[in-house]
Parts: C-alpha cells; sequence; structure tokens
C-alpha cells in the first residue's frame, strides 16, 4: 500500500509548459488541460470523443488481518494491444483508482443501509494531461447486511453533470442485475461525446420496462460544465469565499474539510474554477485517500479535500501557512491570519456584496447561480489584469515579449499593485504570459474578448 501511494503521490504535481515544452491557449486552459494533445483538445471542445475509457467496480475484500481493501473486481472493457508505455501507465492508473473509491481506508464494516453518493477525483498523468474519475457509491441489492461497492468511469472529459446522470442510469441497473449495466455502457461507449449544447441519445434495454432512450446533453456554455457553484456558495459566506479565492490565487496551501465526498470534490472543482482564464498548477487532490494524509505537510502549494472523520490527523503534521477550510461548519479551522487583506479592497467588497445577493437567491437554477458566479470572479481578474495585452514587444520568429516592469507601472492603485506584485510571481501567471507570448492564436479567446469589451468601454467612458 505504502509504495502505491508513493506512486501516485509523485504523479500529482503537475509539469508547467516550459518543462513539457507545450503551448496552451490559456483562454481554453480549462479544457486544454484534460486530455493531452492539441488534435484532442479540439475533440473535447466540438465533441467527437469517446465518452469514456473504461468503467470499472471497486468492491471491498476480506483482508488476512480482519479489515478490507478497495479492490478492482471488474474492468469494462479490457484494453489490449497495448504499447509498453501505455501498459505502464494504465497499470499505475489501475492501481491508484481503488483508493479514491474508498479514499476512507480499509476500516469498514457491512450496512443494511447506505445513501448512495457521487464524487469525482482527478489524477495527473506523465504527461501533465489530467484523467477523471467519476464515482457512484453504493448498496447492492440484497437483504441484510452487506459492504458498498464503487462504480467509477474514468474520462478525460471535465463534465460532472452529465456523468452524474450517467452513473444514476448504472445504479437504475444494477439494482436489477449487473448483467444490464454493460449494453448500457457498450452503447455510451459507441456514441461520440456530443458538442456543447448538443444531445446524445442512447438506446438502452431494461427488463420489466422495455427499452429506454437515454438523453444526455452537454451544456451550452463549455466553461461551466464540470462545476457547480451552487453547492460552494450554500457551504460557505461570501466573505470565507472571497478569502480561499485570494489565498489559490496567490497559490498557497489549502486543506478543505467535509463529511460527504460529494460536497468536498464539488467545492474544490468550483473553487478551481474561479481561476479561469487561469489553471492551477501544483498538486490537486480533491479527495485525499487516508494513505497520503502526510501530503498535508508538503512545503509546496496544494488544495487537498479531507474527509471530515480524518481532520484530526492532520493536526500531527507540520503543516505550515496552511489555509484549513471546514465545509461542514462554514468556518476556518486554520488560516494564516492574512487573507482579508489579500485582495484590493474596493474589488474584493464588490464582490462579497454580490455573493451576498446570490446567496440569498440560492434555491435558482444552478445554471443561473454558475454563470453569474464565473461571471464575477472572470471580471475580477478583468479589472486587476486587463490591461496586459498591451505590454508585450516583438521579438525573434515572430515571438512576443511581455514586459512586467511596464505592466506594474501602468496599474495607479496601490492595493491593486501590491497584489499584482504577487500575482505574477506565481506559476499560473507565468504559464498564461508564456503561452500569449508564444502562441498569438491565445490573444482570441473568450477571456481575451471580454478583455477587449472592457477596455473599450473605458476609453468610451474617457470620451464622454
Amino acid at each position: 500500500m505504502a509504495q502505491i501511494a508513493g506512486l501516485i503521490r509523485r504523479s500529482f504535481r503537475r509539469k508547467s509548459s516550459k518543462e513539457t515544452g507545450v503551448q496552451e491557449n490559456p483562454s481554453n486552459a480549462h479544457v486544454d488541460r484534460l486530455c493531452g494533445d492539441g488534435h484532442q483538445r479540439t475533440a473535447v471542445l466540438s465533441g467527437g470523443q469517446s465518452f469514456f475509457e473504461y468503467l470499472v467496480v471497486v468492491s471491498l475484500k476480506r483482508t488476512p488481518a480482519g479489515g478490507y481493501d478497495p479492490q478492482i473486481t471488474y474492468q469494462f472493457p479490457k484494453r489490449e494491444s497495448l504499447l509498453s508505455y501505455q501498459r505502464e501507465e494504465e497499470e499505475r492508473l489501475l492501481k491508484a483508482i481503488p483508493l479514491f473509491c474508498f479514499p476512507e481506508g480499509n476500516n469498514w464494516t457491512p450496512l443494511t443501509k447506505h445513501t448512495s453518493e457521487t464524487f469525482s477525483f482527478v489524477l495527473t498523468n506523465v504527461d501533465s494531461s489530467r484523467k477523471f474519475g467519476y464515482c457512484r457509491r453504493l448498496l447492492p441489492a440484497g437483504s441484510g447486511a452487506r459492504l458498498p461497492e464503487v462504480y467509477c468511469i474514468i474520462s478525460c472529459m471535465g463534465c460532472f453533470g452529465l456523468f452524474a446522470k450517467i452513473l444514476e442510469e448504472v445504479e437504475k441497473r444494477r439494482q436489477i442485475s449487473t448483467a444490464v449495466i454493460y449494453p448500457f455502457m457498450q452503447g455510451l461507449r459507441e456514441a461520440s461525446f456530443p458538442a456543447p449544447g448538443r444531445t446524445v441519445k442512447i438506446k438502452s434495454f431494461i427488463p420489466g420496462s422495455g427499452t429506454e432512450m437515454i438523453e444526455l446533453t452537454r451544456p451550452l456554455d463549455s466553461t461551466l460544465e464540470h462545476i457547480d457553484f451552487k453547492t460552494l456558495v450554500q457551504y460557505l459566506s461570501p466573505k470565507h469565499i472571497a478569502q480561499v479565492f485570494a489565498s489559490v490565487v496567490l497559490e498557497r496551501r489549502i486543506v478543505f474539510a467535509a463529511k460527504d465526498l460529494s460536497i468536498l470534490s464539488q467545492c474544490i472543482h468550483a473553487v478551481a474554477a474561479l481561476l479561469y482564464p487561469f489553471t492551477w498548477e501544483h498538486t490537486y487532490i480533491p479527495v485525499l485517500p487516508s494513505v497520503l494524509i502526510d501530503t498535508v505537510g508538503c512545503p509546496t502549494p496544494f488544495i487537498l479535500g479531507v474527509q471530515e472523520k480524518f481532520i484530526h490527523l492532520i493536526w500531527d503534521q507540520p503543516m505550515e501557512e496552511v489555509l484549513v477550510v471546514d465545509l461542514c461548519n462554514g468556518c476556518f479551522q486554520k488560516a494564516v491570519g492574512d487573507e482579508e487583506d489579500l485582495l484590493p479592497r474596493k474589488l474584493q467588497d464588490p464582490m462579497i456584496t454580490s455573493l451576498s445577493g446570490l446567496r440569498d437567491r440560492v434555491p435558482q437554477a444552478s445554471e443561473d447561480i454558475n454563470k453569474a458566479v464565473s461571471e464575477m470572479f472572470m471580471q475580477f481578474f478583468i479589472r486587476v489584469l486587463g490591461h496586459y495585452d498591451s505590454h508585450f514587444k516583438p521579438a525573434k520568429e515572430g515571438q512576443l515579449v511581455f514586459q512586467e516592469k511596464a505592466f506594474l507601472k501602468a496599474v495607479t492603485s496601490k492595493s491593486t499593485k501590491r497584489f499584482l506584485k504577487l500575482f505574477v510571481k506565481t506559476q499560473m501567471f507565468s504559464i498564461f504570459i508564456q503561452a500569449a507570448e508564444k502562441n498569438s492564436v491565445a490573444q482570441h479567446g473568450y477571456f481575451q474578448k471580454k478583455v477587449k469589451e472592457f477596455n473599450e468601454q473605458k476609453k468610451s467612458a474617457k470620451k464622454k
């Protein structure tokens, strides 16, 4: 187990574009990083790829010591004719999956009741791309005490809502017979992942009900398809959300704690999404297996999710300058102490006010809240560094060179300049600028479009 944990831990920190030589479009960074190469990225944006790589069933098996070990008991489909490096990568992935399906460890007892829950985790490949694990933990149909099992779909597609619906269909079939699941998954495997706003229809036969048509619709706005800001807004106050955002933006160490795996993973994915058009480049483990609890003592930046029952274990670790966010009680259990002063006040206060208004309207549709929150935090970046594209100078071979000093000098607000002096030192900003210097296409993305609109509005306002 320790050997597997070490193998997993080494894979979490992602390579920068300097290390990999990959030039990424920052306007689509959240999509680009889901798959390895440019061809795959185009497929994610336009649709056409397969929904998933495989489905695995993870069950708890009794150990000689009296505990339970999570093990993969079924894999669909079995992958054949792999090259040696592909087989090694798959073996590493398959060893890691059980730990994330049952992050609590091996201390289990058979249950008579269990509320099914959906959650997700992320694994980083050796090429710095990420794979998503979408999990549904359920109690198999039957009588008497029995152990839960997890159905886990591995995909490079980041679309939590869509895969949550697929897993609900999987559970519906599991309660009838496992044999009913695999024709449904085969039909899904033969279908193409839809383009944004499009729907895929899957025919599926269920004994006693006949043939059903399952409709799977991808959100029109692909920037919002893997997140649920509504959960974050429900569990943290506007003031705490702003302070968490400040800590993440400046690439600090943050630990989130919650009782439910679904709450934990949804809130952490939401926090990471607040960074658009930037991307978290460091250790990122939305659901931390108990065997990896010592990760909280790492000196490098991280975002970790710890189940509430294990929160006591982190206090024994050598943690320095770590923000510990208690999602169950909506508070900080540990803080650095300066979180309230990191963001420019003139931007932080309106952010908190807007979030307060959203919190009062939580019953409204998640899609509306997602759009409002996404736009709010993107506007923060536009207002803080919307002038960045005016500070590039031509260099050799058509490339550009960013003029950092001129960029900072152009800022008149002392609080904004103080924030930017810290932000320009982050890896996420560095990679964003590297991409802009080497890829002119990056200047035509969604974020850049919004920046242009903002600057044009400022010019118009000055003329009046």
